[in-house]
């Protein structure tokens, strides 16, 4: 479901309690970035930025949380954060709800146990739950994957989205794996094939932007919100061109 606005999304990916980006989810193709999270999130901050996507790479890969002090001294500036990586039960979305994070990414188990997702929604309500579905290109459509991208499944994309919209999900981040990290541009087609199933749903784009004239592209898809990562980070577009394309403007720091 998309307005005339998107919403856009900085994105930070942490290991060891440092901003990085893998390519393609490969853990062995990592860089490093110089910047603190801390001082990334309040240079956003004041330039505007409302919320943030922050990926617990460690938690992902491990199943277990490993940068929870970093994310929560991020939502003690009083950003917007969705957070995910490595959440397996109602604890770790209790612990991270607890940290003042305003939105739980659920990745792996939304695909493997939708019936568990689907309680945990009724539980702390759609509006805290981000689910994550990453998926790859294949012959017959798209296929989601788990385990911070490292296992394909057998689950269809489709049913998948028909369940959760059923449950009364509100949002949904899709992942072109293929794309992420690779400035290739975003997978337009899959976005327009969720909302052609879904086109009520608050749905979330990631992987792949270069440019602003990609923001301005997906506004065309039906999806709600943007999340960029890797040509920010690096400098290659800048947050003002982003948020123009967006159509949010500057916002003043703490804006709502």
């Amino acid at each position: 479901m998309s307005g005339n606005n998107l919403e856009l999304y900085p994105a930070m990916d942490l290991r060891d309690g440092r901003v990085v980006r893998l390519y393609q989810g490969d853990y062995s193709r990592q860089t490093t970035f110089a910047a603190a999270p801390q001082d990334l999130a309040r240079r956003w901050q004041a330039r505007g930025v409302r919320r943030v996507h922050v990926v617990d790479l460690d938690g992902a890969r491990h199943g277990r949380a490993h940068n929870l002090d970093v994310m929560t001294s991020l939502a003690a500036f009083g950003l917007r954060l969705q957070c995910g990586g490595g959440v397996r039960s109602a604890a770790d979305i209790e612990r991270l709800l607890a940290a003042g994070i305003d939105r739980v990414v659920i990745g792996s188990l939304a695909v493997q146990q939708p019936e568990l997702v689907c309680g945990w929604l009724q539980k702390y309500g759609p509006e805290k739950i981000v689910l994550a579905l990453d998926v790859r290109p294949t012959a017959g459509g798209w296929q989601p994957a788990v385990h911070g991208w490292t296992e394909n499944t057998d689950v269809a994309l489709e049913a998948l989205l028909v369940r959760y919209r059923k449950a009364g999900a509100q949002h949904v981040l899709s992942t072109a794996i293929d794309r992420d990290g690779t400035l290739q541009g975003p997978a337009l087609s899959l976005y327009k094939t969720i909302a052609e199933i879904w086109p009520e749903v608050c749905l979330q784009a990631s992987g792949g932007v270069r440019h602003a004239a990609d923001i301005r592209a997906l506004a065309g898809t039906g999806v709600a919100g943007v999340i960029v990562g890797r040509s920010l980070l690096e400098g290659r577009v800048g947050l003002a061109a982003l948020q123009a394309a967006a159509g949010q403007g500057r916002r003043a720091a703490g804006a709502s």
